[in-house]
């Protein structure tokens, strides 16, 4: 018997975004860039990521920890901050921003992502 452990990947933003409204997913967004960050210097680093996968028991090599915090570093420190976290984290969320409730500007520009 062969297991197969190909997941399907399942976006649950949207969902939690309607049982624990806005402002509530928000905060939650932020309890997990505090549960991921490094207490000393308050980012996401490079360490504090390897550390934390390590200790949910998660085997992620270096180069995928390093293009993780690429992927959303916009000011290039190498590091996340918490607005960095969040942007990333709505940006692989593509069920919430193809939602109705998302507001945007005159120029079909998210304000959340600016």
């Amino acid at each position: 018997m062969e297991l197969d452990f190909d997941l399907d990947f399942e976006d649950y933003f949207p969902s939690m975004v309607a049982s624990l409204g806005a402002e509530a997913f928000i905060g939650e967004l932020c309890y997990g860039f505090h549960l991921l960050m490094d207490v000393n210097k308050g980012l996401i680093t490079f360490e504090s990521l390897k550390m934390n996968c390590f200790m949910l028991g998660m085997e992620v090599k270096d180069d995928e920890l390093v293009y993780m915090l690429m992927e959303g570093d916009l000011d290039g420190d190498g590091a996340l901050n918490p607005m960095e976290f969040c942007i990333l984290m709505f940006r692989l969320s593509p069920c919430l921003m193809e939602g109705p409730k998302m507001c945007t500007n005159p120029q079909g520009v998210n304000p959340m992502l600016m």
